[in-house]
């Protein structure tokens, strides 16, 4: 009975890897922008340093970079990390798992 269950559940399972995969990905390029809107608040303070732009220039560039940053993590904290999805959908597994060895005689 359990190697029919794999059989009939492959394409699934296949199917929701493809999309974990996807989603992964999705948050490493979500924290590679994080990186580099960082990188270029840096070197925004530094031309404000060097005299390369004005003040009123750099509060306006500032305000995007910062807007696009706090966006981001907004992003981050309502999106749950991949490791906190499996802590709780093992037990509901595990559960599942003794139901049927031990409900059928």
């Amino acid at each position: 009975m359990f190697l029919l269950d794999d059989v009939v559940m492959a394409p699934f399972k296949g199917i929701f890897w493809i999309f974990k995969e996807i989603h992964d990905a999705a948050q490493q390029e979500q924290a590679g922008e994080s990186d580099a809107i960082t990188a270029s608040l840096s070197e925004l303070y530094m031309k404000l340093d060097t005299g390369q732009i004005t003040e009123a220039e750099f509060d306006a560039q500032e305000k995007i970079l910062l807007d696009r940053l706090d966006l981001l993590q907004a992003q981050e904290k309502t999106s749950p990390k991949p490791e906190e999805k499996k802590k709780r959908a093992k037990p509901r597994r595990q559960a599942a798992a003794a139901k049927k060895v031990y409900s059928h005689p």
